[in-house]
């Protein structure tokens, strides 16, 4: 398994993150450090994505990657930013071609077994389950996946503490995305005490798993 996936099914979450000023990556970083997740997915969401992978990844103490990668392009500008995993909503076979071919971790949304047996055709061994609770949550992923045992999943979409656990006891689960701890408006409001304590309390649900 990939060193950085080896990384998050040790952290068991990663933060999803769509940020509007790139000045605001630093403290974010700091914020997710103190509360004991040292990982973010910068989404291309926003104006700001490249310009914030570019300043958290200037760091050695957290591992940053691009979301909401919908086109080869940003992949190369995410690359050139410093990200090193790339994570997408769907499956675009040029996306995960062309990162396959220059050995760019990417992690592409599925909702189908249709889009796992492309997946397979790449190799590739982690997806991303999206939109995790409006496709049916757990009970889908569990039927769905049922025929690939060789596949992992990092269900996005829907998930808070109130089910992280659930996701988590699931063997196939390799961790889980969610946004609930680093919401944009706690980021624009510099709320940055609020994003550790609901970080760290994440981290805490988590490990009871």
């Amino acid at each position: 398994m990939h060193e950085i996936l080896v990384k998050f099914q040790k952290h068991r979450i990663i933060p999803v993150v769509a940020i509007h000023e790139a000045k605001d990556a630093e403290p974010l970083a700091d914020a997710l450090i103190d509360g004991g997740l040292p990982c973010a997915e910068i989404t291309f969401r926003t104006d700001a994505a490249e310009e914030a992978i570019r300043i958290m990844a200037q760091r050695s103490n957290i591992q940053v990657g691009a979301g909401t990668v919908l086109k080869v392009d940003q992949v190369k500008a995410a690359v050139d930013a410093g990200a090193t995993f790339m994570v997408s909503p769907g499956f675009n076979p040029k996306v995960v071609e062309y990162c396959v071919e220059n050995k760019i971790l990417i992690t592409p949304g599925i909702s189908n077994p249709t889009d796992i047996e492309m997946a397979l055709e790449y190799n590739l061994e982690v997806l991303k389950f999206f939109p995790a609770e409006a496709f049916g949550g757990l009970n889908t992923l569990k039927m769905m996946s049922a025929p690939y045992g060789m596949v992992q999943f990092i269900p996005t979409g829907g998930i808070n503490t109130g089910n992280l656990q659930e996701y988590l006891k699931f063997s196939k689960v390799l961790a889980i995305g969610g946004s609930w701890m680093v919401k944009s408006d706690l980021i624009s409001e510099k709320n940055f005490i609020e994003i550790s304590r609901l970080t760290r309390e994440a981290v805490t649900i988590a490990s009871q798993v």
